[in-house]
């Protein structure tokens, strides 16, 4: 049976997504959906973008954009490099970038701008990296960077009376459009889960590999998960320069 998995965040963790995808026990018909931030955090930034083009050679994968791949992308296209993306990781991913050649960093900014903002599954799953605001479906969403930073549809989720049937007035429009919503960018730890979460039909794979979690998947039929070790572990040496707290890492 072909599986359908979703990846969350990676954050230039290369050690652990090689260790997630040896745990998965990666076939060739896998389908693979990485829901974003694959660069910002760790040292391995442009290492983590060079792995992902490979493996789609091999694999069918969907790439989400992130807001850390988003403020990555507008580096690699005009050499600048905004504030708040050197505050949150960018100096280390322009530090990962150091041995490529212009030519392969124009390979890099091709395929970030070939990420997509969300997708739409036909079973009606949705994929993006934070989340939208519009009750009408993603379609109707009238800021991109909506699909970067929103937390209200998470937060949303997370608050929702259970007793509240789908069918009833109360229950959210947002909701309603879509089956199942697999997103990244807000980490579990913040609320003390070190495993992807679900609340109503949304379902949070993003589990702080950035900082102290660790990388995560999910296989979206049988639910079943799959978790690398904690990537602070995978990088002894580089614990230092990422003792900051979780929310300036992140950028919230």
């Amino acid at each position: 049976m072909i599986r359908t998995i979703a990846i969350g965040d990676i954050h230039g963790g290369l050690k652990g997504l090689k260790q997630l995808l040896k745990r998965i026990d990666l076939k060739e018909d896998d389908r693979l959906i990485f829901l974003g931030d694959y660069v910002d955090g760790w040292s391995e930034s442009a290492q983590v973008i060079h792995y992902l083009m490979e493996l789609s050679k091999t694999n069918a994968c969907i790439f989400i954009k992130g807001n850390h791949d988003a403020w990555c992308e507008t580096w690699l296209r005009t050499k600048k490099a905004e504030k708040v993306w050197l505050e949150h990781g960018g100096k280390g991913t322009i530090e990962s970038y150091s041995s490529f050649s212009k030519k392969e960093k124009r390979t890099h900014l091709e395929f970030f701008e070939g990420m997509k903002l969300h997708h739409l599954e036909d079973e009606n799953l949705l994929f993006l990296h934070a989340g939208f605001t519009s009750k009408y479906g993603v379609e109707q969403e009238t800021s991109e960077s909506t699909f970067y930073f929103d937390r209200t549809l998470w937060e949303m989720a997370l608050t929702m009376d259970k007793q509240i049937d789908e069918n009833s007035a109360l229950f959210p429009k947002r909701l309603k459009h879509y089956r199942e919503i697999y997103i990244g960018h807000t980490p579990t730890l913040n609320f003390n889960s070190e495993e992807p979460m679900n609340a109503v039909n949304v379902w949070n794979v993003d589990t702080g590999a950035a900082f102290y979690g660790k990388l995560s998947a999910i296989d979206i039929h049988s639910k079943q998960i799959f978790q690398s070790d904690i990537i602070m572990e995978l990088y002894p040496e580089e614990k230092g320069r990422n003792e900051r707290s979780l929310n300036e890492i992140l950028g919230k």
